[in-house]
């Protein structure tokens, strides 16, 4: 089935590479136009390597390749007047949003929560948890506009159940099923539907990267992929150790798309079994 988001209009945060890159390629795929932001630079504590403003505009050569229309910005989720700018402005040239994807997030080393560093704890609620309150709020005077709209949210399978050492990240994640069905309860008689997906380990830089090799296998001089393959296999049920971004994006398709007219607050796991562990 082709054209399944035909016409329509994505904002996705995040979107310089990984899940974020692969949402908008797989919404362009099926017919939508896209804005993309992202905040593209790194952060002192996380594993993973910097997104670069080279990375998002390689999202939108991607994009263009797929004749559909793209709008770029450079933004932080956390700061809420330049969110709102960059996705009015994207709305007044693509005239019209209908999909939000609230993406962009983080993952940063931790401890036990009793002897996490403060800045830590908050630069990851802010991000995880406060950036994607403000980008649904950015978003929703559009959907109203419009009359209709779906919102798809990027939680994890941490939030729905605790893994330890990475409490700040558990939390942030639960918390944005609150905001999900606090949301879905709020804006459902505008026909606005929300809800969230819960990864598992997914196959892009956040997971793929020297310090979460080492992290994962402290046992090995010079841990790889192969090595860390087997500790995430452990975590599934499925007989694979991580997923494809585009397993995620695949569902974010199905749950803006009109298939999904009458869904909304729910969770919606790609987590090869791991919450039934």
């Amino acid at each position: 089935m082709a054209g399944r988001v035909d016409g329509k209009v994505a904002f996705i945060t995040g979107a310089a590479r990984g899940q974020g890159r692969s949402h908008a390629v797989r919404l362009a795929q099926e017919g939508a136009d896209i804005i993309a932001i992202d905040i593209c630079r790194g952060f002192e504590d996380s594993t993973a390597p910097a997104a670069t403003p080279e990375d998002l505009a390689e999202t939108a050569d991607m994009v263009k390749n797929l004749d559909r229309r793209i709008v770029t910005a450079e933004v932080d989720v956390r700061d809420y007047d330049a969110l709102k700018a960059a996705l009015d402005s994207g709305v007044e040239q693509l005239g019209g949003l209908d999909i939000v994807v609230a993406n962009a997030g983080i993952g940063t080393t931790g401890v036990k929560l009793h002897k996490m560093r403060e800045d830590i704890w908050d630069e990851t609620i802010d991000i995880n948890l406060g950036g994607v309150w403000k980008t649904v709020k950015a978003a929703v005077p559009h959907l109203l506009a419009g009359g209709s709209g779906s919102i798809i949210i990027t939680s994890s399978v941490g939030g729905t159940k605790a893994y330890p050492q990475v409490g700040h990240y558990i939390a942030a994640k639960h918390g944005v099923v609150g905001l999900m069905r606090t949301f879905a309860v709020e804006l459902g008689a505008k026909n606005i539907r929300v809800n969230t997906v819960h990864p598992t380990h997914v196959c892009t830089p956040l997971l793929m990267n020297e310090p979460t090799y080492k992290l994962f296998r402290p046992d090995l001089e010079n841990p790889g992929p192969d090595d860390l393959a087997p500790i995430c296999q452990s975590f599934h049920f499925l007989p694979i150790p991580w997923v494809e971004p585009v397993d995620i994006s695949n569902a974010v398709l199905f749950l803006a798309s009109d298939e999904a007219r009458y869904i909304t607050g729910v969770i919606l796991p790609v987590d090869a079994g791991s919450l039934l562990k």
